[in-house]
């Protein structure tokens, strides 16, 4: 391919997470998060361990799901096609949450569709992930990989800037929607549908897939299952791609954590209405994105476990002055440098496995790549959640994030250093 053409593909495959971002801000994290607690649930004890509950339950299934498709699809045809199959599927239930109206009537419906909308958001990831060793080649995956989740948060801070102005800023709002109902913040979770729908386009036109072995579906599922059985079986043989792993699960699990619990964190401590959650995300978003951007070409002389090292000490300091300050402005200044090691350690984790990931096994390691991420998933939602139920403190809950960083970082320091 040639370098002007393999350019303009890796461009839009970043816009991809441009345009997955605003189910990430405006959803998981910043606005609706913070809405079913405050205005859907019973109270906000109850809706925090709901919310809790819901993220840990879709984080399993997703570590269930993502090896066993990652194996059918390195065996398939087309690869791109279970991206816009999963996409669309999370921007439909996206849109649908417009119908959950500020009512503990709409619990049900609000915690089905978030669950789908998580499931098959995370899903899309295992593909859109393993599509970017081909993209770019070994001597740029790093840099493409911050490049990536820089577009993501860039295009999350400019959906909440938006949402913000056009439909929730107390003054003068772009659209006057009737607060009584809180149409002003459900109009932000179809403006989140539209932009995923408009910013996957490109990618779905216009970079090109990276397809498989070539065979039908039912041969592919057979053959996938069988390998998938196989690298369990050999597993010794990938021994420095578990140790990776294993500390992912846990430092993502943190990382998880505070994503869900972010919004709700400053909804219920510091009284955050939505307004002012919003204008703290897209502050996050800036800080967020700089962060990627910036150490993004740095991956690619240091490699990934330098930098998973490096941003996961950037995160434990913050966070634990995070938790223990009743500053807002404090707690503003410390959000914003939190931000800043945010994507960097993300960026490094999914090129430091396209560089250790054997080729013929691509798909099938991402999804143990997505397991990992998720397999302990839901136990950072459930804990923080049970913690509050039975402490009323928040602040007691969200500690346990310290710990996962901690342990995510003593466990890379193990594994052996074998990028190529």
């Amino acid at each position: 391919m040639a370098e002007k053409q393999q350019n303009k593909s890796l461009f839009f495959w970043a816009l991809y997470d441009w345009g997955n971002s605003a189910f990430s801000a405006i959803i998981q994290t910043f606005v609706f998060a913070a809405y079913f607690t405050k205005h859907v649930a019973i109270d906000e004890t109850i809706g925090s361990s709901q919310w809790g509950l819901v993220n840990g339950i879709s984080a399993l299934i997703v570590a269930l799901a993502a090896p066993i498709l990652g194996a059918i699809a390195d065996h398939g045809k087309h690869r791109k096609l279970w991206i816009i199959s999963f996409t669309y599927l999370c921007i439909i239930t996206t849109a649908l949450l417009w119908y959950v109206v500020p009512n503990p009537s709409s619990i049900n419906l609000a915690l089905y569709l978030v669950s789908l909308g998580i499931i098959s958001s995370e899903l899309a990831f295992v593909f859109y992930n393993a599509m970017l060793p081909s993209l770019a080649g070994p001597k740029r995956v790093g840099r493409w990989s911050g490049f990536g989740w820089s577009f993501g948060y860039a295009g999350g801070m400019a959906c909440l800037v938006l949402a913000l102005y056009a439909f929730i800023e107390s003054d003068s709002p772009w659209m006057p929607l009737d607060r009584s109902t809180a149409t002003d913040v459900r109009a932000t979770f179809l403006l989140a549908a539209i932009w995923y729908f408009l910013f996957s386009l490109p990618m779905f036109l216009f970079t090109p897939d990276t397809s498989g072995k070539g065979k039908t579906v039912g041969i592919a599922l057979r053959d996938g299952m069988r390998e998938l059985i196989q690298t369990i079986k050999n597993i010794r043989c990938y021994g420095h791609i578990v140790r990776f792993l294993i500390a992912r699960m846990f430092y993502v699990d943190g990382l998880t954590t505070l994503f869900a619990f972010g919004g709700i964190y400053a909804a219920t401590k510091f009284g955050m209405n939505a307004q002012e959650i919003l204008l703290f995300g897209i502050a996050m978003h800036v800080t967020a994105g700089i962060g990627a951007a910036c150490f993004a070409m740095v991956d690619d002389y240091i490699g990934g476990k330098r930098l998973i090292i490096i941003s996961l000490t950037g995160l434990i300091i913050p966070t634990t002055l995070l938790l223990f300050t009743n500053d807002p402005s404090l707690f503003w200044l410390l959000g914003l440098i939190l931000g800043i090691f945010v994507g960097p350690v993300q960026a490094a984790s999914r090129s430091f496995m396209a560089r250790i990931a054997p080729k013929h096994l691509r798909n099938e390691m991402f999804g143990f790549f997505a397991l990992s991420g998720k397999a302990t998933a839901f136990l950072g939602p459930l804990l923080i959640g049970w913690i509050i139920y039975l402490t009323g403190s928040q602040t007691a809950g969200m500690s346990i994030i310290i710990a996962f960083y901690a342990i995510g970082i003593l466990l890379m320091l193990t594994v052996p250093n074998v990028e190529s």
